[in-house]
């Protein structure tokens, strides 16, 4: 009997191959690496964002306590500034947290992490001077004072939803409150109170 053996030629297509999948996981996992420490970093950021804000509030908290507490003493007192609370009785319309004079009267407490927390309060109004001086301009709104389910009284609006406004206004005041956070973050916050004269 005679054997004959055929040799054929092997080409070796799968070693080629088998290196390109291989690249192609190790790009593949390199580029979920960076964007799984892209979302942490994100997501870290946010956290950190979230706990200035947080701690800028008790500016705002602490600026609204003595705010509160002025009105229920002596309203007439708020016509003047009060430079150790950080009260202006004015506010430029075209002043910005990012102006330092808009910080002259900042009144600075202790924040969290050895930080400390600024803040700042404004009487909207042009001047020193009561809110119905004619010499004034303040930001003022009525308070809506009727209730939709009682009759309408007579000279008002017919309207079944049409709001009744008291006779005397609210002011507008504008706390405002900042952090600079230990790795170089900054919050500013703000709170818009009315009280009524």
């Amino acid at each position: 009997m005679n054997h004959r053996f055929v040799r054929t030629r092997e080409s070796g297509i799968a070693l080629p191959v088998m290196l390109i999948m291989l690249l192609v996981m190790l790009v593949t996992s390199i580029y979920l690496l960076r964007s799984t420490n892209s979302t942490t970093l994100a997501v870290s950021n946010m956290a950190y964002d979230a706990s200035l804000s947080r701690a800028a509030d008790l500016g705002l908290h602490t600026g609204f306590q003595w705010l509160k507490e002025q009105a229920l003493l002596d309203k007439r007192a708020l016509n003047l500034d009060v430079d150790a609370k950080g009260y202006s009785a004015i506010m430029n319309p075209g002043a910005t947290p990012r102006d330092s004079g808009f910080w002259a009267r900042k009144v600075v407490i202790p924040g969290p992490d050895n930080t400390s927390v600024e803040y700042v309060i404004h009487r909207m109004c042009t001047m020193p001077l009561p809110y119905d001086d004619a010499r004034n301009a303040c930001v003022q709104t009525a308070e809506v004072s009727a209730d939709l389910g009682n009759p309408v009284p007579v000279g008002q609006s017919l309207a079944s939803d049409a709001p009744t406004f008291a006779g005397s206004p609210q002011l507008h005041y504008v706390i405002t409150a900042r952090i600079a956070g230990a790795r170089g973050g900054n919050v500013v916050n703000q709170m818009v109170v009315m009280l009524g004269v």
